[in-house]
Parts: structure tokens; C-alpha cells; sequence
């Protein structure tokens, strides 16, 4: 005997938050492929301080997170199961240390030890643990995660000199209270991203109440690019961690040739 299918309702809120997922994967390429032109030395941007590109890089970790949290919230939303799904969660944990091994090998000096897998892996657990908090408790949280990093970058100055130095590390940086930024390819703390992805838990679980419209996907546009979309949300860590393998690769053939 199949399963049964979901309520409509739950299909729009999936293929919705997929689609959603899918938007953040393409934005992400185009910046890693305007990135990795920079780095080869086509094109001169400073992807390091320029609004024009960091500005983008929040946005894009930013609905990334958000979409962790609604995942979240309509997984709960289900029947319950008995504990995190470990198996998935430990192929998550293998990407994001592959990321580590891969950047060390390309940037030695600035290597990603801490970037946006390691944060959803390490938020994933948290989600699973708030799971029975009441929506006050996750907005109280949210509000926290994100006002406690900048209250502490204008009271750090007050505060014991080998104390900030040691959250200004890299094993302390991890936890997102910094007076300056590590050098690293890819930093994504656990704050101010912890109340990020709890605001996407507290909204998920908004629109997974029952009677409660889901958001439209009108059927006639759907068919094509939302489902293109929705196709590559659901496929998004196998394509996370071979989009830059393509992007670079080719860039790195077609500059041999040009100059062969």
C-alpha cells in the first residue's frame, strides 16, 4: 500500500520553500562565478569590501538559513519522529569538512573553517532541540541571537584585552562575538545566524498551522521555472559542493587555453 500523499496545502509549502532554496542556489552561483573571474584575474572586484558584494553575500546566507528554519518547521509539523535523522545529518557534517579540506588546499591562508555548512549543521541540532519551545520563546531567542553581537562589538572595547582576543580566534570566532573579521574564505558564526534561522522555525511554523493559506504558487507559472527551481532546492548539497568543481574548473581550462 503507497503512502499517502500530502494535503495540498503541504505540497505548495514544500514546493514553495524548495523553490525558495532553489533562488538561493542560483544567486549564489552567479556571485561564486563573479567571484571566481575576480580570483583568476578576469575581471577586478574587492569582494572583501565592496557593499556591492558583501551586502550580497548576507542576502544570500541569509535565505539559506531562513529556508533551514522553514524546512524545519514542517518537518515538526509531521508526525513527529523519534530523533534527528542522524544519517543525514552526518552527510551534512562530511560536506562541510570536505569544504574545509578543499579550501585549505586552494586558499592555505584563508580556508574555510567555519563557513555556512558548518553553521546549518551545528543550527540543525539547535532547531531539533528547540523543537518543543513556544513561538514567544523562538521569537525571544531570535531577537537575541541577532542584538547580542553588535552589543558586544560597542561594549568590547570595556572588556578584558585576552578575553577578546580569544573570541577574535578561530576557535572562539566561531561563536560570532568579533571586533574584527577572521580571514577566511567563508565565515558564517553561529551569531547573529543562530535568530536568522530561528525566525525561519517561528515563521514555518505560522504558515504550517492548520486553516492557514500556504504561499500561492500559481499553477500556469509553476510548471516550468518554480519547478526548475523546486527541483534544484531539493538536490541543493550535492549541488553546493560540486557548483564551484564546475565553475572554477572551467574558468581555470578556459584561462590555460587563452594563454597556452
Amino acid at each position: 500500500m503507497s503512502a499517502p500523499l500530502p494535503e495540498p496545502s503541504a505540497a505548495s509549502r514544500w514546493m514553495f520553500l524548495d523553490s525558495m532554496r532553489g533562488l538561493a542556489l542560483v544567486w549564489m552561483t552567479v556571485f561564486h562565478f563573479c567571484f571566481d573571474l575576480s580570483h583568476l584575474g578576469f575581471w577586478s572586484q574587492d569582494f572583501y569590501g565592496d557593499p556591492l558584494w558583501t551586502w550580497q553575500r548576507r542576502g544570500i546566507v541569509t535565505l539559506f538559513l531562513l529556508c533551514v528554519g522553514l524546512a524545519q518547521a514542517q518537518v515538526q509539523a509531521r508526525a513527529a519522529p523519534a530523533a534527528l535523522p542522524w544519517r543525514r545529518w552526518a552527510r551534512l557534517a562530511a560536506c562541510a569538512l570536505a569544504v574545509s579540506g578543499a579550501s585549505y588546499a586552494m586558499f592555505p591562508d584563508r580556508y574555510i573553517y567555519f563557513g555556512v555548512l558548518h553553521c546549518i549543521a551545528l543550527l540543525s541540532l539547535a532547531l531539533w532541540w528547540m523543537r518543543r519551545w513556544p513561538d514567544t520563546g523562538l521569537l525571544a531567542a531570535a531577537i537575541l541571537a541577532l542584538a547580542v553581537p553588535p552589543l558586544y562589538q560597542a561594549l568590547a572595547a570595556s572588556w578584558p584585552d585576552p578575553l577578546v582576543r580569544m573570541l577574535n580566534g578561530r576557535a572562539g570566532s566561531v561563536l560570532g562575538l568579533v571586533t574584527e573579521l577572521p580571514s577566511t574564505e567563508d565565515y558564517v558564526p553561529l551569531l547573529p545566524w543562530l535568530g536568522v534561522a530561528v525566525l525561519g522555525l517561528w515563521a514555518g511554523r505560522q504558515l504550517a498551522r492548520p486553516g492557514l493559506a500556504a504561499p500561492a504558487l500559481p499553477q500556469h507559472t509553476a510548471r516550468r521555472p518554480l519547478r526548475l527551481l523546486a527541483w534544484l532546492g531539493r538536490h541543493s548539497l550535492p549541488y553546493y559542493m560540486l557548483h564551484q568543481l564546475v565553475l572554477m574548473g572551467g574558468l581555470m581550462a578556459l584561462r590555460a587555453w587563452m594563454f597556452a
